[in-house]
């Protein structure tokens, strides 16, 4: 390589277009590549796009590290999808257990931007230390909250909203206050963990109240909290109340969001909310043991700076 040259700038300047691999070339006339402006030394590592390129795994797309395969003819793929195919997907020749040394040296001298950087990171990292970054970019896409099944959806809050709205049917509402009714016929069944999850407009963001009835060891318990669709970071700048009761008494909580990085299951589990004993279910109810009869009333403010 000459002194101060790029390794992009030996590719391109030696090869055809004919001579470079379709997606390569797609690659290049893509919108979302980004050429990159940086001064002194780093240059030449960050703006190496064809050869950070050539780490993504054609099956998984994501960055290969080591061990990286290759199948006879030179083509590369990640240690997880290697054990997964028979065949090499680009030439479909039958792959072996052979390792692509070259590249993993090659590797570990370069760095590589966020692989959320088209969801807005531009922080560049060491090959080794990208993957540490990407699991608490603040970039990275949120896990649907919908606690009544394992969803596997994730992306942008505003693409949850409407997959909440569409897909999980989630009652939207506007507003900073609000109430919850809940009526249950069988107050005594709680095998089966019963939740409700309702989404609130406040602010300009959303926020999500799950109330649900679940066992606390052999002690039925019904419990009701509030998550904010958004960063730890930004969800402290709230707090809010919850207030439930009946028959001349009430109980009340006021606690901070959680933010959607933090599970349904995280949440629950460290009590962090407005935790109700049947027996007290019962009594707000009027007594009767036949049927529950709660409201849970609550609202939600914006701390002062």
């Amino acid at each position: 390589m000459i002194p101060g040259g790029t390794y992009e700038g030996i590719i391109e300047g030696h090869t055809s277009e004919s001579d470079v691999a379709p997606e390569i070339i797609e690659y290049r006339a893509s919108p979302h590549r980004k050429i990159s402006s940086f001064n002194g030394p780093k240059r030449g590592i960050t703006s190496n796009t064809a050869v950070h390129e050539l780490l993504e795994c054609p099956v998984c797309m994501n960055v290969m590290y080591p061990p990286i395969h290759q199948c006879p003819n030179g083509h590369t793929l990640c240690s997880k999808c290697q054990s997964k195919v028979r065949c090499c997907p680009i030439c479909r020749h039958e792959l072996g257990n052979i390792r692509c040394l070259a590249l993993e040296r090659v590797a570990e001298s370069l760095e590589l931007p966020c692989k959320y950087q088209i969801l807005g990171c531009q922080d560049i990292f060491p090959y080794h230390g990208r993957s540490r970054h990407e699991q608490n970019c603040r970039f990275r896409p949120y896990k649907c909250p919908y606690a009544g099944a394992d969803c596997p959806i994730s992306g942008s809050i505003p693409f949850l909203v409407d997959h909440l709205k569409r897909d999980h049917n989630v009652d939207m509402h506007d507003g900073c206050t609000f109430n919850h009714r809940y009526v249950k016929s069988n107050p005594q069944d709680v095998e089966n963990a019963t939740w409700m999850l309702t989404v609130f407009n406040c602010y300009g963001y959303q926020f999500c109240l799950h109330f649900e009835a679940f066992n606390l060891g052999m002690a039925p318990v019904y419990m009701a909290f509030i998550r904010f669709m958004g960063d730890d970071h930004d969800a402290r700048k709230f707090s809010y109340s919850l207030e439930v009761g009946g028959n001349g008494r009430k109980m009340t909580w006021q606690g901070v969001p959680r933010s959607i990085r933090d599970s349904h299951t995280k949440v629950r589990d460290s009590m962090d909310g407005l935790i109700i004993q049947r027996s007290m279910a019962l009594f707000f109810s009027g007594g009767s043991r036949q049927e529950l009869k709660l409201k849970v009333a609550g609202r939600i403010w914006k701390e002062e700076a």
